[in-house]
């Protein structure tokens, strides 16, 4: 893949600039809000970055007004046309309703009433919302076709270079207020906001250190990277779903390349632990792919010891109903719950009897329960120490109960408990100790 020349991206630099200017009358100049709990915990000097605090509560707002305004005046007014699952879809309504023009918005069908509701809100008589496709891939091609059959014009969330400048503006805001910050950390999703932060920083602060991070269970720029090219990803965890994508754009990978030579994996549930830390803290309320920034502190407080450190909270759209798999997975994540699939030769009455007799498992927190009326058994608990988990493995061992824990593909579990606790005559609800 071909570089980009030095003037294309001092013109680039320069198309930041402009439009740092036209978005300020729309776009909320989020601040850097100092954290001295994560400045003590890591001995640096930590700041986040709000973008949590735009109107549409994320920086997706940045690239679409970018984009929409440069789109040909006698073409806009034919409407435009977007694909997404969620921030993009709220910038580009938000974007429509500001500038009167029709948008065409493609979501995948399985998309939360929550965030349909929310695209409604800020778009209102000038959206239209059209459910496609199980998925974002779906609603995407959808999008294209529609565009295309229409003579429409397709406003891209991350594969565009206009879409890139209007995000390159949260960074021209960064080195505004920090001239010498030493870290951004930035989360990767389809490369625009990293793409576009590269740009804006590196032309102006070229000794700064710009980190990319990828969920551990997406980790599309991650591999791309390695291969020297963007890499689709035949399967990937949807839980932190803004940045939960198979394949990073092609202009963003093209950008990133020539200033990073490798991003960080982050866990997702290590992203839950920071959510639930950040709002308890901080009193923040994040989106996954918002924490995954500070969820990679850890990674690099080695290097970050006495340095200005720039932790990018990239939105704060986050359902209230996604809290119990959230505080889930970050129980797994702290090795306080597990999850195992058993298989054992006799009646789950003298499994549960033996669970049961086992004084490591907190006071009512184990679910046991027949998969199909087979010899396989899903067991749920949780333990108040770490070293519990030692006890209940010798237990299996000793009475020849074959066991596969499963904690690391949530998944399974979820897939388990949707198709088999449901009316399960099984059931049995644990009376546990402690």
């Amino acid at each position: 893949m071909s570089k980009i020349n030095s003037e294309q991206i001092k013109k680039y630099y320069n198309d930041i600039l402009i439009s740092h200017d036209k978005l300020k009358n729309i776009v909320k100049y989020t601040p850097l809000e100092f954290i001295k709990r994560l400045s003590n915990k890591y001995n640096s000097k930590v700041y986040f970055k709000r973008e949590d605090q735009q109107i549409v509560r994320s920086y997706k707002i940045r690239g679409a007004y970018n984009n929409i305004i440069n789109i040909n005046k006698k073409d806009i007014y034919n409407g435009i046309v977007c694909a997404s699952a969620g921030n993009h879809a709220q910038g580009v309504a938000y974007i429509c309703n500001i500038l009167k023009i029709k948008g065409h918005i493609f979501m995948p069908k399985i998309t939360t009433k929550q965030k349909i509701d929310k695209v409604k809100f800020f778009g209102e008589n000038f959206i239209d919302i059209k459910l496609v496709g199980n998925n974002y891939d779906d609603s995407y091609k959808s999008a294209l076709v529609f565009a295309k059959k229409n003579n429409i014009k397709f406003v891209h969330p991350f594969d565009s270079i206009e879409t890139i400048i209007g995000q390159g503006t949260l960074g021209i805001e960064i080195i505004k207020d920090m001239p010498d910050v030493n870290y951004i950390i930035v989360p990767i999703g389809g490369g625009g906001l990293l793409a576009g932060i590269c740009l804006a920083i590196k032309n102006i602060n070229p000794n700064c250190n710009i980190l990319g991070i990828d969920p551990a269970g997406a980790p599309k720029m991650f591999i791309s990277l390695k291969k020297g090219n963007p890499v689709k990803l035949d399967n990937i965890d949807p839980f932190i779903d803004g940045a939960a994508l198979k394949q990073v754009g092609d202009i963003p990978f093209k950008i990133i390349s020539q200033y990073i030579k490798k991003v960080l994996l982050v866990e997702e549930g290590k992203v839950c632990n920071e959510m639930i830390d950040i709002y308890q803290y901080e009193g923040i309320i994040t989106e996954p792919a918002g924490a995954l920034s500070v969820a990679a502190l850890e990674q690099v407080k080695d290097i970050i010891k006495g340095k200005k450190v720039v932790c990018i909270i990239s939105g704060g759209n986050n359902d209230i109903k996604r809290y119990n798999e959230i505080i889930d997975r970050s129980m797994i994540f702290q090795k306080l719950k597990y999850y195992f699939i058993l298989k054992y030769n006799n009646s789950i009455s003298i499994l549960r009897q033996l669970i049961n007799s086992l004084d490591v498992i907190s006071k009512n927190n184990f679910i046991l329960f027949n998969i199909n009326n087979t010899q396989s058994f899903f067991l749920e608990f949780k333990l108040n120490n770490i070293n519990y988990i030692k006890k209940i493995i010798n237990c299996f061992k000793q009475n020849n109960i074959s066991y596969e824990n499963i904690n690391n593909n949530y998944q399974s579990i979820l897939h388990i408990k949707r198709n088999y606790l449901i009316n399960n005559n099984s059931l049995y609800l644990g009376i546990g100790h402690n």
